[in-house]
């Protein structure tokens, strides 16, 4: 069984709709400037794009905002370089989400189930604001990480929407796949976060990742 490769996949999508001379709408879920910068890179000549910053998982407040106000620095220098129209939302801070989601799967060492959970917490919520303001495509940053699954991001993310055409076959969303990391992408992300002068954390964002972080060092 041959393995798909979600970065032609995307490549082909992004190919169709710029042939038909359309720019679609499409919410990209970011969960940091450095990661959406290079993924912007990708998408902002082919979609009408809006940065979505969701992330429950991160549980510092000051780390919250600190990362929130990176993605709206590096839309407003992009928008400003590239005479871009890339736009912001926000979700609230909200960690008691991601306990209730991590609940049980403390222990499970990073990468795992916890990750997979959080995953799908914040793409089930890209999800519902994609649908609310009427997008064509959402898509996520996480695939830019070498420390993440991409083969498994997508699945999730496929899945939320596959449950909800299933109730709704009406649904005209669709999911942008990605492996953003491919190409050269987070080598990308690490020179573009240099130019923009971007805070670049080092550590996923929840209270375990911050752990195995300072176990690793």
């Amino acid at each position: 069984m041959n393995e798909r490769n979600y970065q032609k996949e995307m490549e082909k999508i992004l190919s169709i709709v710029s042939e038909k001379g359309e720019r679609p709408s499409l919410l990209l879920h970011a969960c940091c400037a450095p990661c959406a910068s290079a993924c912007l890179m990708r998408l902002m000549e082919a979609c009408k794009v809006t940065v979505f910053y969701f992330n429950p998982n991160i549980t510092d407040h000051e780390e919250y905002e600190k990362r929130a106000a990176e993605v709206q620095k590096l839309i407003r220098l992009m928008n400003e370089e590239y005479r871009s129209d890339l736009s912001y939302m926000a979700g609230a801070f909200s960690p008691e989400l991601f306990f209730e989601t991590a609940k049980g799967l403390e222990d499970v060492p990073e990468g795992g189930e916890r990750c997979f959970a959080c995953y799908g917490l914040r793409l089930r919520e890209t999800v519902m604001r994609a649908l609310d303001g009427d997008f064509s495509y959402f898509a996520t940053t996480l695939t830019l990480s070498p420390l993440k699954n991409a083969a498994k991001i997508n699945e999730i993310a496929e899945g939320i929407l596959s449950g909800i055409r299933a109730d709704d076959p009406d649904t005209k969303l669709s999911y942008l796949p990605s492996d953003f990391k491919k190409k050269d992408g987070y080598r990308l992300s690490v020179e573009l976060s240099e130019k923009y002068g971007l805070y670049r954390q080092n550590y996923c964002g929840c209270e375990f990742s911050k752990r195995h972080d300072l176990v690793m060092r």
